[in-house]
């Protein structure tokens, strides 16, 4: 069979977007090991402890689009009691590593709101670094049911 130009054009299209479809956002989720090594690497060694750290975030979203949630710590914001940074994951996104906010004692308190993208179903973490190096976790599961991430 002879190609014409009309085959030519259309098998180089097919070529063209074979890759490009495997490139698309949202293809490929984080597995849980992904966000868990990112809150090892976040604490760098230490125990990670519950307690301290309240994350508020809705127990269902109906739009993955835009999901409100909310982390406040407990502490005086001075010496030791004072909080460096806390750490937001998504552990079923593409990207788990949603937002890392950043406190100084001007800051007056440890507290951040923020609306996030979820991809389906799944936690999130929130984890905060203490200026004497403790680290506090709180994990909250969202139910998604229109994802925001291509799903």
């Amino acid at each position: 069979m002879a190609l014409n130009r009309r085959h030519v054009l259309a098998l180089a299209a097919g070529a063209a977007i074979v890759p490009a479809l495997e490139m698309l956002p949202g293809r490929a989720m984080a597995a849980p090991e992904e966000a868990s090594k990112l809150i090892s690497d976040f604490a760098g060694g230490k125990e990670v402890q519950s307690g301290k750290i309240t994350l508020t975030a809705p127990e269902i979203a109906e739009n993955g689009n835009t999901v409100p949630i909310s982390v406040e710590v407990e502490s005086a914001m001075e010496g030791d009691d004072m909080v460096a940074q806390v750490l937001i994951l998504a552990d079923g996104n593409p990207s788990p590593d949603v937002a890392t906010f950043n406190f100084t004692a001007l800051s007056g308190s440890a507290a951040a709101t923020t609306r996030m993208r979820l991809a389906k179903t799944q936690n999130v973490i929130a984890v905060a670094k203490m200026a004497d190096g403790s680290v506090y976790m709180d994990k909250k599961e969202v139910k998604v049911t229109i994802g925001g991430c291509g799903g």
